[in-house]
């Protein structure tokens, strides 16, 4: 058996109702940048956010299937803040979560139903 030669993960394709509506609420209501806007073929826009910095960042692809867990977790320094924060720009929270040795977490929603988490991590 060989091994592999992945070394990283640079994006992670999520699928969005409206590209240009996600577009808005990454980068206007959560404050991600736009990393990359191509229509690569007539009908295919490429489109991918990413935290200011992040190494890894999210495709906003269009099309079937919008509405889902997503899996993905974006990392903050303090989940507290954020959640308070996030609630004041009208994004639909859930609950802050805290357990014993488990950072603080919690669940959100994009405008088209794909849910996120949001977990405390080191700055």
């Amino acid at each position: 058996m060989s091994q592999t030669t992945i070394t990283d993960i640079g994006t992670v394709g999520i699928p969005v109702g409206d590209q240009d509506k996600a577009l808005e609420f990454f980068t206007g209501t959560l404050g991600l940048e736009k990393r990359l806007d191509l229509r690569a073929t007539e009908g295919f826009r490429w489109l991918t956010v990413a935290a200011p910095g992040a190494d890894v960042s999210v495709a906003l692809i269009a099309g079937e299937g919008a509405g889902q867990d997503t899996g993905i977790r974006f990392m903050v320094p303090d989940a507290e803040a954020e959640h308070t924060a996030m609630r004041e720009r009208g994004v639909e929270v859930g609950e802050l979560l805290r357990w014993p040795g488990v950072p603080a977490m919690y669940e959100f929603k994009a405008p088209d139903g794909n849910r996120f988490e949001i977990v405390e991590g080191a700055a």
